[in-house]
């Protein structure tokens, strides 16, 4: 892995972090100060606004547009449209402490759904500084776990559409050598779409309010603007993150913004704050410095053992070299490697 790619990693996870930082802070000023509750219908804006902000870098040539089968497009963005609308119903319909587990379920299903179909190996070490991440972030989040029926299957739906939305992130990037603004570019219109057709209707469902018999003030417009830009960057870093590294790299950082605002709101809005919620994120914190020191390991392992020369590559016996070479470029067609 080379030191610029390993730049690029590093700059694209902090400016996921101090972007979604940012924007949830926004955001709360905006729903609880100014009273604007229309999460999903704000989010098709927010889609909008990446788009028009991409089709103006395009035609200034900042990048290139590719081709990308129509099919696959449409489908992928409307799967994560899709994906925002039900965790949005699911924060709805069920108690705070259980949408908390419906997102700290995301990181088991993600590993589960790509050892069973992408043939991904997650080692024993990095499972469990994953656990010890979980278990920090539970303890710190997870207040009251309430159910149910609707509630639950919001839940579960809302669970698999982000698992899947989230690999096909990484994998489309990776085999159809697409970059994360190629793909944001050519999604973000039908995730947009989904939204713009289903927010108010959703909103109205959980808010008993409509969206436009709302007043918008000049505070409220202000806000408005300022969260839709910063989504730009928001929506930017989240395909970048996780085109180079993986989804559940992805879901760990989106941990550390949870142990962030938790922490952001203690000290800057005077948020209740209790022994419990500083013992959870130390944990937490302790079970992401695992998972670098881990990941990073492994990576620095691969690297290594991809630059050794064949006649210094461990063999078995009786495998004839050929069969060695077969074996390796059939893995790489059939799964991706871990990505750190």
């Amino acid at each position: 892995m080379s030191a610029g790619f390993q730049l690029g990693v590093i700059g694209s996870l902090a400016l996921s972090v101090a972007s979604s930082v940012a924007i949830v802070i926004c955001n709360k000023a905006l729903m609880s100060t100014l009273g604007f509750p229309f999460a999903t219908t704000l989010t098709s804006w927010h889609l909008m606004v990446t788009f028009c902000t991409l089709h103006v870098a395009q035609r200034l040539h900042f990048f290139e547009p590719k081709a990308i089968d129509g099919q696959t497009v449409i489908l992928f963005g409307l799967l994560n449209g899709t994906s925002i609308g039900l965790l949005n119903l699911s924060l709805g319909f069920n108690s705070i402490g259980f949408y908390q587990m419906t997102k700290l379920a995301i990181i088991p299903f993600t590993v589960l759904l790509e050892t069973i179909f992408l043939k991904k190996r997650f080692s024993e070490s990095i499972k469990l500084s994953l656990l010890v991440l979980l278990l920090g972030v539970g303890i710190a989040s997870v207040t009251d776990l309430k159910l149910n029926l609707l509630g639950s299957i919001l839940s579960g739906l809302a669970i698999a559409t982000t698992c899947v939305g989230q690999i096909l992130t990484n994998t489309i990037q990776k085999r159809l050598k697409v970059s994360s603004t190629q793909l944001l570019y050519q999604s973000a219109p039908y995730q947009a779409a989904i939204l713009f057709a289903t927010g108010p209707f959703v909103d109205q469902q959980l808010t008993n309010r409509s969206v436009f018999a709302h007043k918008y003030s000049a505070p409220v417009l202000g806000f408005i603007v300022l969260s839709c830009l910063i989504a730009v960057s928001v929506n930017f870093s989240t395909f970048l993150v996780i085109g180079t590294t993986s989804p559940v790299t992805y879901q760990v950082l989106g941990h550390l913004k949870t142990c962030l605002v938790l922490s952001f709101g203690y000290t800057l809005l005077h948020d209740p704050f209790t022994l419990r919620n500083i013992l959870g994120i130390l944990i937490a914190i302790f079970g992401m410095a695992l998972y670098s020191y881990f990941s990073v390991r492994e990576s620095k392992k691969k690297s290594a053992n991809d630059a050794l020369p064949v006649s210094q590559m461990p063999d078995k016996e009786a495998e004839p070299l050929l069969a060695t070479k077969d074996s390796s470029d059939t893995k790489k067609a059939n799964g991706l490697s871990h990505d750190c």
